[in-house]
């Protein structure tokens, strides 16, 4: 079907059957660039609307996208949404209040954000804030607008809604960023605008404006906190020490304080509202249903809240209506205008001209059918069918792997791609793209990595943090004890500024027994590490007593004597030989793709590490260690499987019959 087709059914409300995930995503954003204008594609929830926008990203790479999640709490939840889900809203919400002007704009959002009332439109356009370098900026009015709306002050930024003032330096995380910005100031003259690693606080490029936009959608302004107090009597009653009034009249934002928005507005708009009359609405599969039972949740708790307060006092909560839609506004706002209503199917080819991929379930049930040939054979028979082929996968990693995988069954000259015009010009390819199941169009087969290998439950992988104990002054907390190269064992209490030779400097303050104390500065932080446990004053040294360098000394010759006896061992291994172990590429790379995660950078490590020790001629001397659950099993499975397939014969043990059992499940 092509976009003209498309956008003839969707003059009203309409509905597309056999639309599996994919070919629904494709065909929207081609309808929308065809249109123009907004376009919103409601999901079910927010691991269907991640992968839609990386999906929509593939299929549209020049369709500007944007995401407007839903709190990630309960209706009438007694704590707040996490940081970083309310900025990414807040976020959103904004860009979304600026219009589309002439180029398509497709917001990605759920259902349950869907039936979720949000600030006025004005609320946020005002709210929204712009600098570039030259500008003439207060800095005492920039941080009372950060206050305002939402954003926190902290140590060291980090994550989105965070800032921190560094003297003539103010670091801040915008919710509209991929990373914090640093603000440098000559005077009020915004002098320098630069961007940071969160984890490093190292500068990565310079920038000549920034778009501010609030990380709450509760603004504590004045006259907002006058109409709050004003609201509230109205809704409640008199406060009667309530500490939910009183934190927020005295601007502290206390857990669950969201549950009261419409008290900090004139109104509350819809995403209908933002969205406009001439959007373009997409609903996806369960997506109405996932709504519907929002709803439903909503009047749930409401009365539970209610019923646990009893007669005696209020439940000081606000009616759903007052918070979320109505099952008519609901149903008001979808048949109002363009709407499509995708409904999954599988097998046939739907109203879109698309259908669900294969899935290799019955091979991969047959041990003696290499599943991986089936996949080739498959790939090439559609290749000569005329259509695209596009193996996606969850991760980069796993791309790569694949490409190896299938070069040795013959399907040769794969490229990672990262569009799908790209992907129909390759002909053959492999693509980073989180769908759970493929699905095929009229040009295209998009074969998902987990039709061939089953689940794959793909973690983010995390970056690899510094050895170092302490990093920074924001990793300890007052009360600490800590240990002193030079002094020993010391309580930290606290981040002290002093004076020296005319200049305001940053210094951990330290004490000893008997009250003494030393005062470190903050750039000579490496001296100190965080102490084992947590000990009572006795444990704390005294300042040049005795007692730490007498257990320094001793440690070190204690040292001196392991290291002796290290070295006499690892020199007799050293002379000692065993035979390489090898099993080749290929046969490693099809069993590791079986595994259903995604590897941590820590088991990668330790993976190579225990390969390259079987592969070196001599006898392995390694230990792994790990929690529960951090993959410490799938490293010994490469190292079992390399040995195995080298001809040698392995065996597991363990300290109990319930880990042997486990284990032999497991290998089975």
């Amino acid at each position: 079907m092509t976009s003209l087709d498309i956008l003839t059914r969707l003059a009203g409300p309409s509905q597309f059957t056999g639309a599996p995930f994919g070919v629904d995503i494709d065909a929207f954003c081609m309808a929308l660039q065809a249109r123009g204008g907004v376009g919103v594609y409601v999901t079910r929830d927010d691991r269907v609307a991640e992968a839609a926008l990386k999906v929509a990203s593939f299929m549209a790479p020049t369709l500007e996208t944007i995401s407007i999640p839903n709190w990630d709490t309960l209706p009438y939840d007694r704590v707040s949404p996490t940081a970083g889900v309310a900025a990414k809203r807040c976020a959103g919400l904004a860009r979304l209040a600026q219009g589309a002007d002439k180029q398509p704009l497709l917001v990605v959002t759920t259902a349950t954000a869907l039936v979720q009332r949000a600030p006025a439109i004005e609320t946020l356009k005002q709210a929204s804030l712009f600098v570039s370098v030259g500008d003439e900026i207060d800095q005492k009015s920039l941080i009372e607008y950060l206050t305002v709306n939402g954003y926190m002050r902290a140590g060291t930024v980090r994550e989105r809604g965070e800032f921190a003032i560094r003297g003539g330096l103010i670091d801040l995380f915008p919710p509209t960023a991929k990373e914090p910005v640093r603000l440098d100031f000559f005077g009020d003259t915004l002098d320098a605008l630069r961007s940071f690693d969160p984890e490093t606080q190292i500068s990565t490029g310079k920038l000549k404006t920034i778009a501010f936009a609030p990380v709450s959608e509760i603004l504590f302004t004045d006259d907002v906190l006058a109409e709050f107090r004003t609201r509230y009597l109205t809704a409640f009653g008199a406060p009667d020490g309530d500490p939910m009034y009183e934190a927020a009249r005295a601007r502290i934002r206390r857990q669950g304080l969201e549950m009261w928005l419409p008290l900090f507005h004139d109104r509350l708009d819809t995403l209908f509202d933002y969205a406009g009359p001439e959007a373009l609405f997409g609903i996806g599969a369960l997506a109405n249903e996932a709504a519907l039972e929002r709803l439903g949740q909503a009047e749930d708790y409401f009365a539970a809240r209610n019923e646990a307060a009893g007669e005696e006092r209020s439940a000081r909560v606000l009616a759903p209506g007052a918070l979320y839609l109505t099952l008519q506004e609901l149903e008001a706002g979808l048949s109002s205008g363009a709407t499509a209503r995708f409904m999954a199917g599988a097998g046939e080819a739907g109203d879109l001209g698309g259908m669900a991929g294969r899935n290799f379930a019955p091979e991969r049930m047959q041990p003696e059918t290499n599943i991986f040939e089936v996949t080739a054979a498959y790939a090439k028979a559609k290749r000569a069918e005329g259509k695209a082929v596009v193996f996606a996968a969850w991760t980069e990693g796993s791309a790569e792997r694949l490409i190896s995988v299938m070069g040795d069954h013959g399907v040769e000259g794969l490229t990672r791609v990262y569009s799908g015009e790209a992907a129909r010009t390759a002909g053959l390819c492999v693509a980073e793209l989180p769908v759970e199941a493929g699905f095929e169009t009229q040009d295209l087969v998009v074969i998902a990595e987990q039709d061939v290998l089953g689940d794959k439950l793909a973690n983010p992988r995390r970056k690899r943090k510094s050895a170092s104990f302490i990093a920074e002054a924001a990793a300890l907390t007052q009360g600490d004890l800590v240990v002193h190269v030079e002094h020993g064992v010391g309580r930290y209490d606290g981040l002290k500024t002093l004076t020296v030779t005319g200049a305001p400097h940053d210094c951990l303050e330290l004490e000893y027994a008997g009250g003494d104390k030393i005062y470190l500065p903050v750039e000579n932080i490496d001296l100190i590490s965080r102490y084992g446990s947590d000990g009572a004053d006795s444990a704390i040294d005294r300042l040049g007593g005795l007692g730490w360098q007498t257990r320094k000394a001793k440690a070190k010759k204690r040292i001196l004597e392991m290291a002796a006896e290290l070295m006499e061992i690892a020199a007799k291994r050293a002379l000692r030989k065993a035979d390489p172990l090898n099993a080749g590429q290929g046969l490693y790379e099809e069993f590791a793709a079986r595994f259903p995660y995604e590897e941590t950078d820590d088991q990668l490590h330790a993976i190579n590490d225990v390969l390259g020790d079987l592969a070196s001629g001599r006898p392995m001397d390694r230990l792994v260690c790990g929690d529960v659950g951090f993959g410490k099993t799938e490293v010994a499975l490469r190292g079992a499987f390399m040995a195995a397939m080298a001809g040698q014969q392995v065996a597991v043990i363990a300290p109990t019959t319930l880990l042997a059992r486990q284990h032999y499940k497991t290998f089975k």
